[in-house]
């Protein structure tokens, strides 16, 4: 099996080019050998690799610099997977592709499914919708996964942001008026191997899902929890939304329900709890 992956450099693509070594060949790119703004370089990597699988682990991920790129965030985001869906599509190949909780505005009092109707309030939300549509639109093979709130070792994520600002302040004020699932991106390239396997014989699996950690917590409990497993004692104070204005605007509801995900392929992301603690046994390594 050929696997071409994109976004060799970020979070979960490090780690997907780990986890999808036992699978096959992996063809791993980096924006110097794929550049996802540029049409013509999507067509040409995947027509000389010629994969039996594409999965897009790449994307513009600065949520605020999205408010003033939106051209740029709407390239990498929404039109780049189409094109790759087209070639997919061409090739027989199945597509792989990573969406966020940010597709919708936040407003449902309970966890999100598949099913309820996107409503972006953000620009970055705006452009991973296009991107879902457009892979939806050629009618490849395909998967689609939403995630939200994902950290790691490495790369720019609230986890090493906070540990790097609990070491430069007396205390920490943290948005505690927002819900989520932070979700560990190692977790997360395990659960797509597994899916991989599953999409490339059942074609019922096909479609979109939701995939996140188990649990929940708000940024305020992610920041706590992370703190307590590295033994740091800088006091954090919880704030609400208000008080930590961003030119983009965050959904106070990020809850994602994956009952489609483990109904279909019979799995289930650990609670984010655990895997917070597998992340931190890295990240403390690492010190």
């Amino acid at each position: 099996m050929r696997i071409l992956l994109t976004g060799r450099n970020g979070q979960v693509g490090w780690e997907l080019e780990r986890k999808l070594a036992p699978l096959g060949e992996v063809i791993a790119t980096d924006r110097a050998t794929l550049d996802l703004a540029d049409p013509d370089a999507i067509r040409r990597v995947v027509r000389e690799t010629k994969p039996d699988v594409i999965v897009n682990a790449a994307a513009y991920t600065a949520v605020d610099q999205a408010e003033s790129e939106p051209e740029l965030a709407m390239q990498i985001n929404g039109i780049a997977p189409g094109i790759l869906a087209e070639e997919a599509k061409r090739l027989g190949a199945l597509l792989v592709h990573y969406s966020t909780d940010y597709v919708f505005d936040g407003t449902k009092p309970g966890p999100y499914v598949e099913n309820d109707l996107p409503a972006p309030a953000n620009l970055y939300g705006k452009s991973k919708l296009a991107g879902e549509q457009a892979v939806r639109s050629p009618g490849c093979r395909h998967v689609v996964l939403r995630t939200s709130w994902v950290y790691g070792a490495r790369g720019k994520n609230f986890l090493l942001t906070v540990l790097r600002l609990a070491a430069e302040r007396p205390e920490l004020r943290i948005v505690a008026d927002q819900v989520g699932a932070p979700t560990w991106c190692r977790a997360l390239a395990e659960a797509t191997a597994r899916i991989i396997l599953r999409a490339l014989d059942d074609s019922s699996t096909h479609g979109l899902y939701h995939a996140t950690n188990g649990g929940e917590t708000s940024w305020f409990g992610f920041a706590v929890e992370i703190l307590r497993m590295a033994a740091i004692d800088t006091p954090v104070i919880p704030i609400t939304t208000p008080e930590y204005p961003t030119p983009a605007v965050r959904p106070a509801n990020s809850r994602l329900d994956n009952t489609r995900l483990r109904s279909a392929f019979g799995l289930s992301l650990p609670d984010w709890h655990s895997s917070l603690a597998g992340c931190m046994k890295d990240v403390l390594r690492s010190v």
